[in-house]
């Protein structure tokens, strides 16, 4: 099967599977590519790897076009995603109304699961944020650290720590079996990141590209991006 060539951030690989099926029965065309941290994905585009669509964060996506390396024209913005805490299926939830309940959780976990803290949405703001909170130092040795979200969120199902906690995107915690989402980070410490679709200046399969962005946009698939992990409204 002929395949269109995708570069994406974790946080839309559940949304965009979900969609995969409706995209091959009209397209005729598969999925296949990566997704992983945001910006390991852009350095694989501007390395020259083939690709037919980017979803990435806007702001991202926006140097892109700056860049040369996508069309302005063709570029539609998702939704947004959430932070959010993340327990193994089975356990208890942890809950932070407040910086202060956060930190007392993140203290008690005696594993954190996060993505990558230099290269994934989430991981840079994690790192950011156990700076903020003043336990960046003693948690240090509790990190578990992952190239992306989901596959932080597939070891931490699989963890066999006594309370282990994750911290990613809502909708990679959604989308990874053995997990559940927990709740969102309290107010003053989350981030809610716009992601947005776009097809590179050299994409071979511009038209179906289109299709696949029109598809994950559509007022018709709003109840699939809400039950993704996608929200609107929110601003980062």
């Amino acid at each position: 099967m002929k395949t269109l060539n995708i570069l994406s951030g974790g946080a839309a690989q559940g949304l965009v599977r979900s969609l995969e099926p409706a995209f091959e029965a009209e397209t005729g065309l598969g999925i296949a590519g990566d997704f992983g941290a945001v910006g390991a994905m852009a350095d694989r585009l501007r390395a020259g790897v083939p690709t037919d669509i980017v979803i990435l964060t806007a702001a991202l996506i926006a140097k892109l076009a700056d860049e040369g390396l996508v069309l302005r024209s063709s570029i539609t913005d998702i939704g947004r995603v959430e932070t959010a805490l993340a327990v193994r299926a089975g356990d208890p939830l942890v809950s932070a109304d407040d910086a202060a309940s956060l930190r007392a959780a993140l203290l008690a976990a005696d594993a954190i699961f996060v993505p990558d803290t230099k290269a994934s949405t989430a991981g840079i703001h994690v790192a950011k944020l156990l700076a903020q909170i003043d336990v960046a130092d003693v948690i240090a040795d509790r990190l578990r650290v992952f190239p992306n979200g989901a596959t932080a969120m597939r070891y931490l199902a699989e963890s066999n720590d006594r309370r282990p906690i994750g911290c990613t995107q809502s909708t990679e915690i959604i989308s990874t079996k053995g997990v559940v989402l927990s709740g969102p980070l309290p107010p003053g410490c989350g981030l809610a990141t716009m992601y947005t679709a776009a097809i590179p200046a050299h994409a071979s399969s511009a038209s179906p590209a289109q299709r696949l962005i029109a598809l994950l946009t559509s007022s018709e698939t709003s109840e699939r991006r809400s039950q993704a992990g996608f929200v609107s409204g929110l601003t980062s």
